[in-house]
């Protein structure tokens, strides 16, 4: 089984079955047999007193109507895709997250941290920064949010666990991080909740895969689940560098991969 649930459509197309056909097709392509879409929610205006800033109000322009209205034709239509949503976690926001979660018929979740309060960490208008700030604070203060992403529960997995190294500042202090490791997979395993090993990281200018080897070995001895994810903007990106994902996977021990429908998970062996 290959999974692809980490996938965005809004930014180089429209919600049409039409675009939606062109992800399906390179998806069979790949040998991907789960594909699901997880556009941003801050695109829809529902999530408008969750995560709020300039940025993010530049860009919010779907209505969630046209994104529900694209499964139901594609479900009507025989197409084999999943509905998913990637969430910003807002911290003290919880109540309106789990009400937006709650009020659609997502098979799956997706929470991830792109802001510590009004930075984009992954933006690349932001990227400077980094040469700003301590990078040991920086790192602290986005595993605290991994730690309470997970404990709040309202996930089923976390997206790009370490994207805060997207643009390679990584403090050199291994113990540091593994500290940071730890106490983000301790909470993640409380709650059951999964991880993606996502292969977005190699386009990116860190040039490797999120997460980090050592990060998912402790997620491994730790009973954390995983889905294989590409981060998709556009359908070229569909099961990019998959053969790489399953070797990193296999480095540490794992052997299955979660699948969600309903927001029900069961596992299935890695193709």
């Amino acid at each position: 089984m290959r999974t692809d649930y980490h996938v965005h459509m809004a930014e180089t197309g429209d919600l049409s079955v039409d675009y939606l056909r062109t992800y399906i097709d390179k998806a069979k392509q790949e040998g991907i047999q789960e594909l699901g879409i997880s556009e941003h929610a801050y695109f829809f205006q529902e999530t408008k007193d969750i995560l709020s800033n300039p940025w993010v109000e530049n860009r919010r322009t779907l209505d969630f109507k046209t994104y529900q209205n694209m499964f139901d034709e594609a479900n009507e239509a025989g197409l084999p895709i999943k509905m998913g949503i990637e969430m910003d976690y807002t911290p003290g926001r919880e109540a309106e997250m789990k009400a937006f979660i709650d009020a659609h018929p997502f098979d799956y979740v997706i929470g991830s941290v792109h802001w510590i309060n009004d930075w984009g960490i992954d933006l690349a208008i932001y990227r400077e920064e980094y040469e700003n700030r301590d990078l040991h604070e920086v790192y602290r203060q986005y595993f605290d949010r991994i730690v309470t992403l997970a404990e709040s529960g309202l996930f089923d997995f976390v997206g790009h666990i370490d994207v805060i190294k997207v643009f390679g500042y990584k403090p050199d202090d291994r113990e540091f991080l593994r500290e940071q490791y730890e106490r983000a997979a301790d909470a993640l395993a409380k709650t059951g909740t999964c991880i993606e090993i996502s292969t977005a990281g190699l386009r990116k200018p860190v040039g490797e895969m999120y997460p980090d080897p050592e990060l998912l070995r402790i997620c491994k001895e730790k009973g954390i689940g995983i889905v294989l994810c590409s981060d998709a903007h556009k359908p070229d990106h569909i099961g990019y560098a998959y053969d790489e994902a399953i070797e990193l996977a296999r480095s540490v021990g794992y052997d299955e991969v979660h699948v969600f429908t309903q927001r029900e998970a069961h596992v299935e062996k890695i193709d």
